[in-house]
């Protein structure tokens, strides 16, 4: 049984806004939105429930499937795990996780 105290390399944490929302910077998140949305959708590729269906193939070559093309690589060849691609890759999460 592993140890509960053990720390992890990520963690993830939410500041909530100390003021009241409107409406208005409401209806501004959701418009500022689309085009990070647009951004993130094409480096980290389609999710898994979207690619169902007949056309499921055509989404390998999505960026997406780069970056797991390129992690599996290096893993094969070079038998280990870069602190940089972790970084990267932790950001993206985060990146994705505001969004």
């Amino acid at each position: 049984m592993a140890d509960a105290t053990v720390a992890y390399p990520a963690k993830l944490e939410i500041d909530y806004p100390d003021r009241e929302l409107d409406r208005l910077t409401t209806l501004a998140r959701l418009i500022t939105v689309i085009p990070i949305a647009i951004v993130l959708g094409l480096v980290m590729g389609p999710s898994p429930d979207a690619s169902t269906g007949s056309g499921a193939h055509h989404h390998l070559f999505a960026a997406g499937g780069f970056v797991t093309a390129a992690t599996a690589l290096m893993l094969l060849f070079r038998r280990k795990y870069p602190r940089w691609w972790f970084d990267w890759n932790l950001a993206l999460a985060r990146f994705a996780t505001r969004v």
